[in-house]
């Protein structure tokens, strides 16, 4: 080879290599800004909010107290009491429970002329946070006694989230999954009050902070990432955040981000008196001119995220997708726990810059907005200072705060104001904030094109797609902002109100095999008879308002997106109202014809399909079946077709036969075998084995 056919072969060998490199690193590029899929949701703040479904109820069509809304101890308002299309909000704030050992009447002082008083005596709280189901997560009366409350709530929460994806959360067991959750200081106050020896060699792991996110990648199997997030009040933005990361980094192939606050004991109320902080009926007036300080709650909201490419993928329905984050830090500013406007507006730059997105392209901001004479014209005057300076024909900057309505969740108010965005963006409704009187005169509205919903407002699809953002700003100084966006218009075809999915319903469409007509089996488990017939009344509950709600749907997601728990039950029926009234049977305990419940071993999965070999036919088999269940018939056309260059007879016309002979009963035997094991497994049962018996041998 001469030196001119070695430059070329050089050269060749350049040029490919160059490709690549640009290949990999275009690959890089697109893998570190590809956007995250938010696939499930799940929550429980004050006023009752067990679901995502619930937070938009109490955000949108409840009546306002004093309008005739008439509320349980805990503070929900009952379904009835709703005043449907409204739009009017509702606010969850009650006083103090009564069941955790507080000595309410010494707490308060309005004039806090006593140490350790506080001048409020109302607050958010989740009244049911001391109950846990700790069989169910396999843990001993001990043990669970000994755990932080806000372990227990992620633990439920978790596993709640998944089942809302369509995931069994058994299924996990052994992924990458990742948990990134925000929580801050427990002080659960149980080792005061508890015999030693109860609790004993329980309590490093019960009120470790670590382990709050550490007990959920435990329980559920997963080996990514476990992080626990203290930033204050914008830990589980940053958690969200952290969890973007690590998914764009392929450190884990989907996580479980969010956070969590349950306040054991009065402190913060009596701490954050003494600062003056409070407002004293214990309401978060945010950007309003009568705001007087933040109100205190409790909450926990988890979300199931993962790379967007994956969600569709896996064929998860998408929610929304987190565009852009940033965190950043206030650092030496006007003092350690007072907010910092100059660092908001660059965590907002750097977050549009994260999702390569102007001023102009967000519609809405959910702010942090916690009602306080300080820290609301700080994140006002940011706001307009980068999102109100709008490109002509914008509109304006919608601003409004989840916290009018459930108060300040802490360590779990950011994720309550993504779960509220999405929904917002589902409904194409912009929530009201509560508690306005005036927009706050501390602040100079006209300096940029800020609106403040002190209005429910429609949010009508335009030729972008709804984007929403979400602020925390931490009292440690640690800020965090996220840039939401609707679903892409390529994804699973949605309507623009649609709920978020519940756990009950079809998250993944029914194949278009399925049968059309007969039978309709809706399997249900629970841990133990209690909790079984407590699922089944969950269930039918939710399905008796949900119509649109089709049974075959139903009946896959329980089949392909439930745990098989221990104690099972199957509703078997020809129509909906047959199978909602098996529900009712089998949630108030009493025999119905078309319910059969049964028990099996822990643990115990796999299954196998035993079929018979000759002496089980009989004339018409499969003839019915062949006529309503596509998927049986598309199985018995191909076992027809592979069996005809085999026999000398027509493999249709012998189905309607009368099966007499032995060499035509055995190879229609073997098709309907096949054909039967076919259609389990188009309903998600995939059995371990499929054992057939031929002439007394096992096959």
């Amino acid at each position: 080879m001469n030196n001119e056919d070695k430059l070329r072969d050089y050269l060749k060998r350049a040029t490919t290599d160059l490709r690549t490199a640009r290949r990999r690193i275009a690959e890089m590029e697109q893998r570190d800004q590809e956007p995250i899929a938010i696939v499930g949701m799940a929550c429980r703040y004050p006023g009752g909010v067990r679901s995502p479904e619930d937070m938009w109820h109490l955000i949108t069509d409840v009546a306002e107290p004093g309008d005739g809304a008439v509320r349980s101890d805990d503070g929900a308002v009952r379904s009835e009491d709703r005043a449907t299309g409204s739009a009017a909000g509702a606010t969850a704030i009650t006083p103090f429970p009564e069941d955790r050992g507080w000595d309410t009447d010494a707490l308060y002082d309005p004039e806090l002329s006593t140490p350790g008083t506080s001048y409020v005596r109302e607050g958010g709280f989740l009244h049911d946070a001391a109950e846990f189901d700790a069989e169910f997560f396999g843990i001993s009366p001990r043990e669970a006694l000994a755990m932080d409350p806000q372990q227990r709530l992620l633990l439920e929460t978790s596993w709640e989230v998944l089942e809302r994806a369509g995931i069994d959360p058994s299924s996990v067991a052994g992924s990458d999954g990742g948990v990134f959750m925000g929580a801050g200081h427990p002080g659960y106050g149980v080792f005061g009050r508890t015999a030693p020896e109860i609790i004993e060699g329980y309590g490093m792991t019960g009120k470790a902070a670590s382990v709050i996110s550490g007990r959920v990648s435990y329980t559920l199997g997963l080996e990514g990432p476990a992080v626990t997030v203290d930033t204050a009040c914008s830990s589980s933005l940053v958690a969200l955040h952290l969890a973007v990361q690590a998914l764009r980094k392929g450190e884990c192939s989907f996580a479980l981000a969010g956070g969590v606050t349950v306040m054991p004991t009065p402190e913060l109320f009596v701490e954050f008196s003494r600062q003056r902080g409070l407002a004293a009926d214990g309401r978060c007036k945010s950007f309003a001119a009568a705001a007087d300080g933040t109100g205190w709650s409790e909450g926990v909201g988890v979300l199931l995220v993962e790379r967007l490419s994956d969600a569709r993928r896996n064929g998860h329905q998408v929610l929304a997708v987190v565009r852009g984050s940033a965190v950043n830090q206030d650092g030496a500013s006007n003092g350690l726990t007072a907010p910092n406007g100059p660092s908001q507006e660059r965590v907002i730059r750097q977050a549009l810059a994260d999702a390569r997105l102007g001023v102009g392209d967000v519609d809405a901001v959910e702010a942090h907005g916690t009602g306080t004479r300080l820290g609301d014209p700080i994140e006002a005057h940011a706001l307009l200072a980068t999102y109100g300076q709008r490109p002509p024909g914008a509109g304006p900057l919608r601003l409004g705060s989840l916290k009018s309505n459930i108060g300040h969740t802490q360590a779990a108010a950011g994720v309550g104001g993504v779960i509220k965005m999405v929904l917002a963006m589902r409904h194409a409704l912009l929530p009201r904030t509560l508690h306005v009187d005036a927009p706050t005169p501390h602040v100079d509205w006209t300096s940029g094109a800020v609106e403040l919903l002190t209005e429910a407002r429609d949010w009508p699809r335009s030729d972008a797609p709804r984007r929403a953002a979400v602020s925390s700003f931490g009292v440690s100084g640690t800020n965090a902002h996220v840039i939401l966006e609707e679903p892409p218009s390529d994804g699973a075809p949605e309507e623009a109100g649609a709920t978020a999915p519940d756990a009950a319903t079809a998250t993944t469409p029914a194949p278009a095999t399925t049968p059309a007509t007969g039978a309709v089996p809706w399997p249900v488990s629970g841990k133990n008879p209690v909790a079984l017939r407590a699922q089944a009344g969950r269930l039918r509950a939710y399905l008796a308002d949900r119509p649109e709600a089709g049974a075959r749907d139903v009946a896959l997601s329980l089949a392909t997106t439930r745990a098989d728990l221990e104690h099972r039950a199957v509703v078997v029926a020809d129509d909906r109202a047959a199978l909602l009234d098996g529900l009712a049977a089998l949630a108030q305990g009493r025999p119905a014809p078309h319910v059969t419940t049964g028990e099996t071993t822990s643990g115990a999965r796999n299954q196998v399909f035993v079929f018979p070999g000759q002496g089980a036919q009989w004339v018409g088999m499969a003839r019915e079946l062949m006529a309503s269940a596509p998927v049986f018939a598309e199985s018995m056309a191909r076992c027809g077709e592979a069996l005809a260059p085999f026999v000398d007879w027509d493999f249709a016309a012998e189905v309607d036969g009368s099966l007499e002979r032995v060499d035509v009963v055995q190879p229609l035997s073997w098709a309907v075998m096949v054909s039967l094991a076919e259609l389990w497994r188009s309903y998600g049962v995939e059995p371990a084995a499929v054992v057939g018996h031929s002439q007394g041998e096992i096959a």
